[in-house]
């Protein structure tokens, strides 16, 4: 098993900061990161042209360094023009090392390169230890080439924790380096 700056951390840092804080009696009670999925709605665009779903995938694979799927639309939305079974975005799941090498560079250099940074928003989380970050322009993450980026993307990242309360699942994150609002 390939080792990793942050899951490293995670064994050495985390889980004795994260015992002592809660008082667990056991390590495994200590809350885990069990996966990152990362989301990119493209919009009414996506329906139209065909170019934006494949940039959007490569886009994707290019920051999280997995092959990226297009999602598709559940149902009929005659609103927005949306029939079921049109492409509406690309999502990735991240587990493992992947997961760990993606959090290290979205720490350590995507979110310092957000303009007029104040920190992360700490109410996104769903109530069940999940929480999810809003970026608004895809270009902050160093993998993409600004020169060839044609339209602005914002882009979703869901943090899926073990932890049963939004309290440890703030603790584990704020742990792992993500810069919260104070």
């Amino acid at each position: 098993m390939e080792s990793t700056r942050l899951r490293d951390k995670y064994h050495n840092e985390v889980v004795p900061a994260l015992m002592k804080q809660f008082q667990y009696k056991n390590q495994m009670q200590v809350p885990k990161l069990l996966k990152v999925c990362v989301n990119q709605g493209l919009g009414k665009f996506a329906n139209t042209d065909k170019k934006v779903i494949d940039t959007g995938i490569d886009e994707m694979s290019a920051i999280t360094g997995q092959r990226a799927v297009q999602t598709k639309a559940k149902t009929d939305i005659s609103n927005f023009k949306l029939r079921k079974g049109m492409p509406v975005g690309v999502r990735v799941t991240l587990r493992g090392t992947q997961m760990f090498e993606f959090l290290d560079r979205l720490i350590s250099v995507s979110i310092p390169r957000i303009r007029d940074f104040k920190g992360v928003n700490d109410k996104g989380f769903d109530g069940r230890g999940n929480y999810t970050m809003g970026v608004t322009e895809q270009i902050i993450f160093p993998e993409i080439n600004i020169d060839k980026v044609t339209r602005i993307n914002g882009v979703d990242i869901t943090f899926v924790t073990s932890a049963k309360t939004d309290k440890e699942a703030f603790a584990l994150l704020k742990e792992f380096g993500i810069p919260f609002k104070k």
